[in-house]
């Protein structure tokens, strides 16, 4: 991963995720959380980092919503 895009994650990415309500799965993020070990946390968030950011560059390379066809 480049330093930039670890660096967007960090000050963009990341706070947006963060202020996206949970709606119907919270109560899995709260068992998650309250069951999991603090390594588990840590993979948790690596595996977040890595899945959003990828998700992010596939936004970017299908534009903001594909053509209507």
């Amino acid at each position: 991963m480049s330093e930039f895009m670890l660096w967007l994650y960090t000050h963009y990415i990341s706070p947006h995720l963060e202020t996206i309500p949970q709606g119907d799965y919270e109560i899995y993020f709260d068992s998650f959380f309250e069951e999991t070990t603090f390594r588990g946390e840590q993979y948790y968030n690596k595996i977040t980092e890595f899945t959003a950011i990828h998700a992010f560059l596939l936004g970017l390379r299908t534009g903001r919503g594909l053509p209507q066809a």
